[in-house]
């Protein structure tokens, strides 16, 4: 899986995009990421609010923000592959709402940032950031 060309399609890319339904609203859903993030250690970068910066030139937008954070641990094995990753990192959730209310949280998976930046050798480094990224998420989408 990891020896592919390094340009994927639209199509190829977006079926490595792991989406998954929360039963919060998109605040308290990055909050109870945020908190998980903080809990073990995890630096949290930055946080996004989409619809507030499209307030501010007279725009809406639907609830949407995005969460930055990462492990230099895990990251840098990755860039060490190929600096490129550096695009990708540190890493990043977003959580939306759809038309119907519904709030969701979506990330690109670790497969797909090695493959797209070709460091699929790096597996024990993927395979760690992929159980990362699930764990928190779950949590993040959980009932608060």
């Amino acid at each position: 899986m990891f020896n592919v060309a390094l340009a994927l399609s639209a199509w190829e890319r977006g079926n490595l995009v792991i989406k998954k339904k929360s039963n919060n609203d998109v605040p308290t859903t990055l909050d109870r990421l945020e908190a998980k993030l903080k809990e073990n250690g995890i630096a949290v970068i930055a946080r996004v609010d989409h619809a507030a910066a499209a307030a501010k030139v007279d725009m809406e937008l639907r609830p949407t923000q995005v969460l930055f954070f990462g492990n230099p641990k895990l990251g840098t094995p990755l860039m060490q592959g190929s600096q490129v990753v550096g695009l990708e990192l540190p890493m990043r959730v977003l959580a939306w709402e759809d038309e119907e209310g519904q709030t969701w949280v979506t990330y690109y998976s670790p497969q797909t940032i090695a493959t797209t930046h070709n460091v699929g050798d790096r597996v024990n480094v993927i395979n760690m950031l992929t159980v990362a990224l699930d764990s928190l998420t779950d949590f993040a989408v959980a009932s608060a």
